[in-house]
């Protein structure tokens, strides 16, 4: 299988979707224990909840797990939150902070991974921004991510719906992260702008308002569009229709916005 499946639209926008993918080849796979076969962490029908909400979009979707390797974390490890909980390039425990491995991968491992999935990846991904740069003169990263709304050991309490992040405001121009966010509390929805996420190293790598690039992260709790947030985090199409309506209205203005933000 190819580790990235890449969709080329004619619009500025570009959707990130490096979580999705539930791939595990068989030599990775025998080697997860019983609890990190369950892939509870992945963001679950994220690619089924942004379908068909822009027409033109580009997007970019890893079809490997984020067991395989992360592809929303630095190839060097660096953590994206000194100091707080979080897991690593190869994860080795779960969100919740329980192991997955029968056998951690070794160094060798981690290598031949970060070569074999993580850089193509995100040489497509850089790719595609380049192409629609070259083509619009501006090219925005929406990175599109999902996780359960309760986890302890990564945040207290309940996750708000919307979880806005722009490192800080430093990943694109202050104009698209108030556009996104007056869309989320026009919903009455519960939202935050880099509160506990901030923008994964996707969108902190890629971010470079000066130079025409513009990323955005926007991570939802999975209790907004899924039946229950444990097996088999089934879709609900009443939930996931709700919540597709503001969804599309923040990449179309996005789209909209696009020919103003050239730099």
């Amino acid at each position: 299988m190819n580790p990235v499946d890449v969709v080329s639209g004619d619009g500025p926008l570009i959707l990130g979707l490096p979580h999705t993918g539930t791939w595990l080849p068989d030599d990775i796979l025998v080697k997860l224990n019983a609890r990190g076969r369950i892939l509870a962490d992945t963001d679950w029908h994220i690619e089924r909840l942004y379908d068909g909400l822009l027409p033109g979009v580009t997007t970019v979707r890893a079809t490997f797990h984020r067991y395989v390797i992360d592809a929303n974390r630095s190839p060097d490890d660096a953590s994206l939150y000194p100091g707080q909980n979080t897991t690593g390039l190869v994860p080795v425990t779960d969100f919740d902070g329980e192991p997955i491995w029968i056998e951690e991968p070794t160094a060798a491992e981690i290598a031949e991974r970060r070569a074999r999935f993580h850089a193509p990846y995100h040489e497509a991904l850089a790719a595609e921004i380049a192409r629609v740069k070259a083509r619009h003169g501006v090219a925005i990263l929406y990175d599109c991510h999902s996780i359960r709304s309760i986890i302890p050991f990564l945040f207290e309490g309940v996750l708000p719906d919307f979880n806005i992040g722009t490192n800080n405001g430093a990943s694109c121009d202050p104009r698209i992260e108030a556009a996104t966010r007056d869309i989320c509390a026009a919903t009455g929805r519960t939202h935050v702008v880099n509160g506990r996420f901030k923008g994964g190293w996707t969108t902190r790598r890629y971010g470079r308002p000066q130079d025409g690039v513009h990323a955005i992260q926007m991570e939802l709790a999975q209790s907004s569009h899924l039946t229950s947030e444990t097996p088999p985090f089934a879709y609900d199409e009443a939930k996931a229709a709700a919540l597709r309506g503001p969804l599309a209205a923040i990449l179309q203005h996005l789209a909209a916005f696009a020919p103003d933000l050239k730099p």
